[in-house]
């Protein structure tokens, strides 16, 4: 009864739909399957973290929608020929397409990094041209877009529900922000579908005569071809919502009449001084930049969410009642709107730490002794309940503590400038100061390489290092938020890391079987 309780509670997923602007409960057009559609990058540069905020929005989204047993298509696309492109080619003296192709593979190894599951499909503009041509031609028959020197312009005139996602009026709208205002144009608001061929750039053949895709088609195509014209969700950033999202609502209704999403979900902006972080203003970090100063290392979770204990055991009554409040938090918090920030930082997510953290001590007390705890069973019960959270969340790393740390190890000595023996010099040079009670020498010590990232700690008789932010008299270096947000979960990630392993090894008792079934 209990278990049909909580099924039914996740399936209640609540949604933020853009085109109601109210949270809707969701519910699939198939029962069982989702199909998403999400706008992707154009490739013409190294993805910034505006990108990375969009892709690890709906990698939730994605990974939720698997937790609650959905059958998932998720489709996010590359732009590999546009506008921008063709200049940064030219002003580069490069091909076109063999700069997007470039980047559409730097733009799969920075998702790889960031620990996102690659999507069921990654189609590129260039790789479904036919049917893009096939979508324009269906659109002209059906008398919303027409022809002139070689373009094809759709016809918003024809389109009587226009602005009904953006809520714009169509005579305040103008012409979308990648289009020149054309007074070939029947109204300034019609947008391209087809630009005819200029001299020096990429062209394919069509019924209008060479050239290529407007903007906004290609994702009614692409989403059309993998999904059909009805689909659950489509997504993308909040600037999208007008002029592209609007234009491929109208384009793909007067494409087919049974055109329909049903909710359009949009992740919000990353800021730089309280302006939207875009390649255009200059004022973005790469997603690979900002790894690396905060030392960040993710790597991709390859399961679903974890299933452990075959076996049944009794759990005491203060860790089930700490694992039903924390099972009850996930699936409200995820379940509405994917509310994610309060749920890690929810009360009840803290009280399983703690839980777990008060009972370590007494459980080490009884390895040592060599009896068995009963206290294992129920910190396995919560730490698996926690671990399952931050798999959901795409936050737990597959690789293992010792593999992390080298990692980071290695980073910071490339970044400091110094070898592992020229650390281990200075530690040296330290010892021999605290010695003679040359505090001051060895505190210096200790400050210059905190500054270069290098973190000295005295453990008994002993000092270690570890990586860590730089710091210069006091002061965190670099992108303060970021940075300290990254450390923060890089504690957490250590202590996880430490608990599960020893656990493992400890016990024996812990046995995770992983159910595929819906792996993309």
């Amino acid at each position: 009864m209990e278990e049909a309780e909580s099924k039914k509670k996740k399936a209640e997923f609540r949604l933020y739909n853009a085109m109601s602007k109210t949270v809707e409960v969701f519910e699939p057009i198939v029962p069982g399957k989702v199909g998403m559609y999400v706008c992707g990058v154009t490739a013409y540069d190294l993805s910034h973290i505006g990108h990375a905020r969009a892709a690890v929005v709906f990698d939730v989204l994605f990974r939720y929608l698997l937790h609650l047993d959905y059958e998932v298509t998720y489709v996010r696309n590359f732009t590999d020929i546009d506008d921008k492109i063709i200049k940064r080619a030219n002003d580069l003296g490069e091909d076109p397409l063999s700069l997007s192709n470039r980047f559409c593979e730097e733009y799969v190894a920075d998702m790889k990094n960031l620990g996102c599951l690659p999507p069921t499909h990654q189609p590129r503009v260039t790789e479904h041209m036919e049917n893009i041509k096939n979508m324009i031609t269906q659109i002209m028959e059906n008398g919303c877009a027409y022809a002139v020197d070689g373009d094809v312009n759709f016809a918003v005139d024809k389109s009587p529900n226009y602005g009904q996602l953006s809520g714009r009026k169509l005579e305040d709208n103008r012409a979308g922000e990648r289009i020149a205002v054309d007074l070939r144009k029947q109204n300034p608001a019609d947008f391209a579908l087809w630009k005819a061929a200029k001299e020096g750039e990429p062209s394919w053949d069509s019924p209008w005569g060479p050239g290529r895709p407007g903007w906004h088609i290609e994702c009614s195509a692409m989403s059309a071809h993998y999904l059909s014209f009805k689909f659950d969700i489509h997504g993308g950033g909040s600037d999208l919502i007008f002029p592209h999202h609007e234009n491929e609502l109208a384009q793909s209704s007067a494409a087919s009449s049974d055109s329909k999403v049903n909710f359009w979900v949009h992740n919000g902006h990353v800021t730089n001084n309280q302006l939207k972080m875009s390649k255009s203003l200059g004022n973005f970090f790469t997603i690979r930049q900002t790894l690396q100063d905060c030392e960040v290392c993710l790597s991709p979770f390859q399961e679903r969410l974890a299933k452990s204990g075959k076996k049944p055991v009794q759990i005491p009554g203060e860790a089930q009642a700490c694992l039903t409040k924390l099972q009850e938090e996930f699936n409200d918090k995820l379940s509405d709107d994917l509310n994610t920030s309060q749920l890690v930082t929810g009360r009840k997510f803290n009280e399983a730490l703690k839980y777990i953290t008060l009972n370590l001590k007494p459980l080490k007390i009884w390895q040592k002794q060599k009896q068995m705890s009963p206290l294992v069973h129920s910190i396995a019960a919560v730490g698996r309940e926690v671990e399952s959270v931050l798999r959901i969340l795409g936050l737990l790393p597959t690789c293992s503590y010792d593999e992390v740390l080298q990692q980071l190890r290695e980073r910071a000595l490339v970044r400091a400038g110094l070898k592992a023996e020229d650390v281990v010099r200075l530690i040296e040079e330290r010892t021999t100061a605290r010695k003679n009670e040359k505090f001051g020498i060895s505190d210096k010590i200790r400050a210059d390489l905190a500054a270069k990232g290098i973190a000295l700690m005295d453990e008994g008789k002993e000092t270690v290092w570890k990586p860590c932010v730089p710091v210069v008299q006091g002061k965190w270096v670099g992108f303060v938020g970021w940075v300290r947000a990254s450390v923060d979960s890089w504690v957490a990630f250590k202590w996880i890391y430490r608990f599960i392993g020893w656990f493992r090894r400890v016990t024996g008792l812990v046995d995770h079987s992983t159910s595929m079934k819906k792996q993309p």
